[in-house]
C-alpha cells in the first residue's frame, strides 16, 4: 500500500468521531484546533476525576474513622457506581515533624493505623485514596511539613502506601516559581513507577493552563471556593477563559464542589453542579456524604449531567452568550451532540434563548433535545434555537442531537 494512502486511512480513523465537527461554528472549531498541548504521560485522567475531598466540610478535623466511613458511604449511596472513586485527604493528615529518617508520617492521634492500612481499606471498597502535600516548606495550615526539597522522598513514601492521587498545594514556597517547583514533583512521581493522578493546586497565579499540561493531570485556575453563590460563579468565570487548554489527561480545575454544605439553595447547587459538569471540571464532592440530604444527593447523582462531564470527547464547554444577567454555555460532545446550559444570575426568572449560531450548530439544522434535569426528551424538534424559562439563580441543561 502506498504511504500516502496509509496516511489518509489513519487520518480517517483518528478523526471519524469528529465527522460532525464540520457543522460546528468557527468558535468551536477554533477550540478543537487549540487543544494541541502536550499532556502528562501517566495515562490517568482520560476524563475529569470524580470523588470526594475532606477540606471544604471538615478542614483539619479529619481522622481514619471518618475516611473509612466516607468510603463506605460512597459505595452505599451508589455514588461510586456513577464514577466517584477518589477518597482524598486534604491538609492536616500528617504529623508536624518528620521521622528520624526524614519521612512524612501520619498524625498518630488521628490515623493510628497509618496511611498504608487506610489505603488498603479504601482499595478494598473498590475506591482510590488521595493525599495532600505542598510545593513549599510548610502546608497551608502550617500544621505539617511541605515537600519542597524532599519531592523524591515523599513521592516514594506516597507510592509505598498505595496512594492514587496527589493534591499539591502552593503555600510556604519562598517565592520560587511554580514552574520550577511543580515540575520536580512530576518527575518524582514518575520515578516511583506508580500511577498517581497529579493535581496542581497552584491557584491559577502563574496561568498554569499555559504550561502545566505536560506536568500534571489537572491544575487549579482559581483561588479557593466558598459555599456561596458569588464565589461559585466567579470561579466559573475565571475557569472559562482557559477552556481551550483542557482535554483528556489535563483539566482545568475551578476548585471542589460545595454541593451539600448548606450555604446555597438547591437551585443554586444545581447550577453549580451543571457548570462544573459542562466545564469538564473535576467533580470532587466537598460535603459530608455520610449524612447527605436526599435532594443534595440527587444533584450529585444525576447520571445524565455526570455523563456530560465524563464525555469521551473531552472538550470543555464555554460561555458563548451573555445578555444582561442571563448566559448560555455550550460545548460539543461525542456522537455529534452538543451540551447546552442556560444560567440565570438575576433575581427574577427569565426566558433564555440559545441560538444555533451561538452554540455551534448549523442554521436550519433539525435538532432533538433532552432535558437533563427533567430526564425527558422534549416533544418538538428545533431548527434555529431553543428557548426555556430559567428561575432566579437557576439553570436548564440540554443535550442536543442534530438530525433528529
Amino acid at each position: 500500500m502506498k504511504p500516502a494512502l496509509i496516511v489518509l486511512l489513519l487520518a480517517m480513523l483518528v478523526f471519524a468521531p469528529l465527522v460532525w465537527s464540520a457543522e460546528l461554528n468557527s468558535t468551536l472549531r477554533a477550540s478543537l484546533r487549540k487543544r494541541r498541548h502536550k499532556k502528562v504521560g501517566n495515562g490517568l485522567g482520560g476524563t475529569p476525576p470524580m470523588g470526594w475531598n475532606s477540606w471544604n466540610h471538615f478542614a483539619c478535623g479529619i481522622n481514619e474513622q471518618l475516611i473509612r466511613q466516607t468510603a463506605d458511604a460512597m459505595v452505599s449511596s451508589g455514588l461510586s457506581r456513577l464514577g466517584y472513586r477518589y477518597i482524598n485527604l486534604d491538609d492536616c493528615w500528617a504529623d508536624s515533624s518528620r521521622d528520624w529518617q526524614g519521612n512524612l508520617r501520619a498524625k498518630s492521634s488521628a490515623f493510628p493505623s497509618g496511611i498504608k492500612a487506610l489505603a488498603d481499606y479504601v482499595h478494598s471498597r473498590g475506591l482510590k485514596l488521595g493525599i495532600y502535600s505542598d510545593a513549599g516548606y510548610q502546608t497551608c495550615s502550617k500544621q505539617q511539613p511541605g515537600s519542597l526539597g524532599r519531592e523524591y522522598q515523599d513521592a516514594a513514601t506516597f507510592a509505598s502506601w498505595g496512594v492514587d492521587y496527589l493534591k499539591y498545594d502552593n503555600c510556604g514556597n519562598n517565592g520560587v516559581s511554580p514552574r520550577t517547583r511543580y515540575h520536580v514533583m512530576h518527575d518524582a512521581l514518575v520515578k516511583t513507577g506508580r500511577p498517581i493522578f497529579y493535581s496542581l493546586c497552584e491557584w491559577g497565579q502563574d496561568n498554569p493552563a499555559t504550561w502545566a499540561s505536560n506536568v500534571g493531570n489537572s491544575w487549579r485556575t482559581t483561588g479557593d471556593i466558598a459555599d456561596n453563590w458569588n464565589s461559585m460563579v466567579s470561579r466559573a468565570d475565571l475557569n472559562n477563559q482557559w477552556a481551550s487548554y483542557a482535554g483528556p489527561g489535563h483539566w482545568n480545575d475551578p476548585d471542589m464542589l460545595e454541593v451539600g454544605n448548606g450555604g446555597m439553595s438547591v437551585e443554586e447547587y444545581r447550577t453549580h453542579f451543571s457548570l462544573w459538569a459542562i466545564m469538564k471540571a473535576p467533580l470532587l464532592i466537598g460535603c459530608d456524604i455520610r449524612s447527605i440530604r436526599q435532594d443534595y444527593l440527587g444533584i450529585l447523582s444525576n447520571w445524565e449531567v455526570v455523563g456530560v462531564n465524563q464525555d469521551s470527547l473531552g472538550i470543555q464547554g464555554r460561555k458563548v452568550r451573555t445578555q444582561g444577567s442571563t448566559e448560555v454555555w455550550a460545548g460539543p460532545l461525542s456522537g455529534g451532540r452538543v451540551a447546552v446550559l442556560m444560567v440565570n444570575r438575576g433575581y427574577m426568572g427569565w426566558s433564555i434563548n440559545a441560538n444555533w449560531q451561538d452554540i455551534g450548530i448549523k442554521q436550519n439544522l433539525r435538532v432533538t433535545a433532552r432535558d437533563l434535569w427533567q430526564h425527558q426528551n422534549l416533544r418538538y424538534t428545533y431548527t434555529n434555537g431553543i428557548r426555556a424559562y430559567v428561575p432566579s439563580h437557576g439553570c436548564r441543561m440540554f443535550v442536543l442531537k442534530p438530525g433528529g
